[in-house]
């Protein structure tokens, strides 16, 4: 576990590196993006495998310390930006760029986000209930959790998790609020695997369904991932290469059919590389278990 603000003790293993790569096949000429840098695994795997500069987003600002920690030796060829990949435009705008030659995004947590102490991803420790990327900004998973109808809420951790017991699990959560507050992720974790039969889950923790739910709605994540797609996009030069990384099959569906979309638009037309998501190598996911559930797509920019 790490305190906030600790970058030493984390060992982060970015998710099919070497499928990233040969996707974008770097070369010294030209600029990548890193949208979601995070501990800057895949921005390190550019730069060794030839790429002349990256550019690395992360909406998160609590981890690009340990981005500059991994990238200290490539300093003059890197710049790190706390940036939501959203606003991908204006940060090409700001810096003049027009067009950029690749770019990788991993939709996933970090190793970084789920293991540092007081952030509420993670239901195997005992912590406020907050579930913000960004503690800058807007309200928490136990603000919102406060207010939200029974009806919405069975109706978000049942899309958002693809949870068959959502409404279960909805009015245990009003009923529970009428008496105390929903504050800390144990609270909520021990209320949910109450309500849901163990034998319901038998590969995951009850809880995991919805803390991924709520996870997903407190930082709008389904809807940043839509409007990110076509903005980069738009900004890679003809013959450039996206590799995008996602982790459940929501994330998924959305990159698969943006993509399609894009296929048949005359001003952004892209070709698809992966008629199939590729997967992590058995050997991946014994290195790195958290890898196991990973999909890359991957799209070029024809014209």
């Amino acid at each position: 576990m790490l305190r906030s603000g600790e970058s030493s003790r984390l060992v982060h293993y970015p998710v099919m590196t070497t499928e990233v790569v040969a996707h974008l096949e770097p070369r010294p000429d030209g600029c990548y993006l890193d949208c979601t840098v995070g501990a800057a695994g895949h921005a390190l795997a550019l730069l060794e495998a030839g790429a002349g500069r990256v550019l690395g987003l992360d909406r998160d600002p609590e981890v690009l310390p340990f981005a500059r920690a991994t990238l200290a030796s490539w300093s003059n060829r890197v710049e790190l930006v706390n940036a939501d990949f959203k606003e991908i435009d204006r940060v090409l705008d700001e810096r003049g760029i027009s067009t950029v030659d690749g770019a990788v995004a991993d939709l996933g947590m970090s190793s970084i986000q789920l293991e540092t102490e007081g952030r509420g991803f993670s239901f195997r420790r005992n912590e406020p209930l907050d579930m913000r990327i960004d503690r800058s900004q807007g309200p928490t998973a136990a603000d919102l959790l406060r207010d939200v109808p029974e009806r919405a809420l069975a109706d978000l951790i049942f899309e958002y998790g693809e949870e068959r017991f959502s409404r279960r699990i909805a009015r245990a959560i009003v009923t529970a609020r009428q008496h105390d507050p929903l504050l800390t992720t144990t609270q909520l974790a021990a209320l949910v695997r109450r309500v849901v039969p163990r034998k319901a889950h038998r590969r995951i923790d009850p809880a995991t369904r919805t803390f991924q739910a709520l996870r997903i709605w407190v930082n709008g994540e389904l809807e940043r991932v839509n409007l990110f797609l076509r903005s980069v996009c738009r900004r890679l030069r003809a013959g450039a290469r996206l590799t995008v990384i996602s982790f459940h099959s929501l994330e998924d569906r959305i990159v698969k059919t943006v993509f399609r979309e894009l296929v048949e638009e005359d001003d952004m037309r892209v070709r698809v590389l992966t008629k199939r998501p590729l997967r992590p190598t058995h050997e991946e996911v014994a290195r790195n278990p958290r890898s196991r559930s990973a999909k890359l797509r991957a799209a070029e920019r024809l014209a």
